[in-house]
């Protein structure tokens, strides 16, 4: 089903941009390319380029140009998929893209997430990028990137006033040796097909998981790699379905690695003999780093991850450890203690149900138990320490200080304007010393 609505998006696109431009005939000859084309900014034959896509030191600026059809039709297909439920991904469209004085050529946009589309009133909407999408209808962009990068996320920063949450969280994860993506701080300026450029406020640029994160992070990229999502995605008896673990590496995978994980977290011997029960799920499941990511994870606060909601993580059978492993993924809304009926986890973990098993089961054992409380001390005392969050989240605010004071009515969450911005930041620093605090008291 998904590859028809790719085909058919892309024999409608062919036909309304057939007069916009003409289409090259493909091959290898660099007159075939735009003008703007060179190995190093458009080519796929070079590794990612982090220092200039990623960079940490300022706040990048990107210009995306949409005619007044793209983008009318971009906001009709939203409103498909929101009257939809969320049962479509929404699609992607054409614009032309622009990066310190370059151009990348038919780059694909569409929208994404979920409560963040829906419920957001605001212009200022997350998306997704990709470089490629479009090069059977534009055979002059084959595997084009953008520095070595085919597809990225932007996040608009819903309901995360401090602009800064889901980078902070990335980067403490990464500096503590759970897989986490990297990210950077963008302004994103669009114009919408009247030749004038809306600036649509800060975002906060996302590396995506199955493009070059896997290899970057792993060293390989050939394993399956999984985005959970649905009941299935908690791993509770009875559960399982292999339609809540998209496989976005190899679609054409059998899931014998997941079903494996499902198969040893229930095994009898969980009860009769917990060596056995250990062993076995060790043998296909990364349990150790599973227990960093806990550890981590539960100190900085998160409602919105598993033991809550059934998604925002994936798993990946990494080669190199011949077992499944937990990335971290979407943590705009970490760093706080809860919101409507949910709560983050309390260090215990105690009001865990079994229908969370992955929590229930692991942390039920005495031996992970002890291993996570050590990584709690580990992670307080060192990535998550006072001084060092202090310093990041002040550099932080100082880095995007002028994007948050420029941010305008109706592309903002900033109601109260830069003054809203810089409480925000008080108050995760102040967040992450008391969760020092309560985790000193927990594993002293």
């Amino acid at each position: 089903m998904k590859n028809i609505k790719i085909f058919t998006a892309v024999i409608l696109i062919t036909i309304a941009y057939s007069c916009r431009k003409e289409v090259l005939i493909p091959g290898e000859s660099n007159s075939d390319r735009p003008a703007d084309w060179t190995t190093e900014t458009h080519s796929n034959n070079i590794d990612p380029n982090y220092d200039v896509v990623f960079n940490q030191t300022q706040v990048n600026k990107i210009h995306i140009v949409f005619t007044s059809q793209e983008w009318a039709d971009m906001q009709t297909n939203l409103q498909t998929v929101k009257n939809g439920g969320y049962r479509d991904e929404p699609a992607y469209f054409p614009v032309d893209f622009y990066f310190n004085g370059k151009q990348w050529y038919e780059v694909g946009i569409r929208y994404k997430g979920n409560s963040s589309l829906k419920s957001a009133n605001s212009g200022k909407l997350p998306f997704k990028l990709n470089f490629d999408v479009f090069e059977d209808v534009f055979p002059e962009i084959n595997n084009q990137r953008f520095y070595g990068f085919k597809k990225l996320a932007m996040g608009s920063g819903y309901k995360d006033l401090s602009l800064m949450r889901d980078k902070t969280a990335a980067d403490v994860f990464r500096h503590f040796g759970v897989p986490a993506t990297r990210s950077s701080f963008y302004e994103v300026y669009i114009d919408r097909g009247d030749g004038t450029y809306q600036y649509f406020g800060s975002y906060t640029m996302n590396e995506v998981v199955e493009d070059t994160f896997l290899k970057s992070f792993f060293g390989n990229e050939s394993g399956n790699c999984y985005k959970p999502d649905g009941q299935g995605a908690k791993f509770s008896s009875g559960s399982f379905v292999t339609s809540s673990f998209p496989n976005k590496t190899n679609e054409l995978g059998d899931f014998s690695d997941v079903q494996g994980l499902y198969d040893a977290i229930h095994a009898t011997t969980r009860t009769s003999n917990p060596t056995a029960w250990k062993a076995g799920l060790e043998a296909v499941f990364d349990v150790d780093g599973f227990l960093k990511y806990l550890a981590a994870m539960n100190t900085i606060q998160n409602w919105d991850c598993y033991g809550n909601a059934p998604h925002n993580y994936y798993l990946y059978n990494d080669p190199n450890m011949g077992k499944l492993r937990w990335i971290v993924w979407d943590c705009n809304l970490a760093f706080a203690p809860g919101s409507g009926g949910r709560t983050s986890l309390t260090f215990d973990m105690n009001e865990v149900s079994t229908q969370w098993p992955l929590i229930n089961y692991v942390i039920d054992n005495l031996a992970y138990k002890a291993t996570y409380k050590s990584y709690v001390k580990d992670f307080y005392s060192t990535s998550f320490a006072t001084s060092r969050m202090n310093s990041i989240i002040s550099s932080q605010q100082s880095l995007l200080t002028t994007s948050a004071s420029n941010e305008e009515a109706s592309y903002t969450f900033l109601t109260g304007g830069v003054g809203s911005f810089n409480s925000a930041a008080s108050d995760l620093i102040n967040h992450c010393a008391t969760r020092v605090s309560d985790a000193s008291i927990y594993a002293p």
